[in-house]
């Protein structure tokens, strides 16, 4: 028997005795995928990445941050899913088990030259990873992508100019970087 997966208004009403907040279900609707997306170009694993979304709301729920706009809450969102896939992957567990290789399942067969791309961005070293994805997919700049990773500009300027080079190398110049 496969048990199904507790959903987050499941764990809103049932598992922290608590309404269920529409304002927390808008922000899962509206930043659920980028959450998503951002664990797992960071963790590299399906099921680490689900763990982290959910640790991520649960935290929002919990702390209910009073947010001053709608920036201000991707940021935070960002910030604390980062620090999250952080502790995942220092925690010890995850430092004695093998990685479970995601890439294969989230792309489709008609975005096939978008997966060359993407695999290719997926065996970047983690900080190269999460520059490349902050900065193409959810169009941060290079001084908000700092202050989110706690870094100065021309260090994520240098991650930048380092995973193009890597990507540039590795595609061997069939895409523009």
């Amino acid at each position: 028997m496969v048990k199904e997966p507790k959903t987050l208004e499941y764990c809103m009403q049932n598992e922290l005795n608590t309404p269920v907040n529409n304002d927390l279900d808008t922000l899962f609707r509206t930043y659920g995928d980028m959450v998503y997306r951002l664990a797992l170009v960071r963790t590299r694993s399906v099921a680490d990445a689900e763990d982290v979304v959910q640790d991520v709301f649960l935290r929002c729920l919990r702390n209910n941050p009073g947010f001053e706009s709608a920036e201000h809450q991707k940021a935070w969102l960002i910030k604390v899913a980062i620090n999250c896939s952080k502790s995942l992957l220092g925690s010890a567990f995850r430092r004695h088990s093998v990685p479970e290789d995601a890439a294969g399942d989230l792309v489709s067969e008609d975005e096939q030259r978008d997966s060359t791309v993407y695999d290719a961005v997926m065996r970047l070293p983690e900080k190269y990873r999460t520059a490349i994805h902050l900065y193409y997919y959810e169009d941060y700049s290079v001084s908000e992508i700092a202050s989110l990773m706690k870094t100065n500009e021309s260090t994520v300027k240098s991650w930048l100019h380092r995973a193009r080079g890597m990507l540039k190398e590795e595609l061997g110049g069939e895409y523009e970087v």
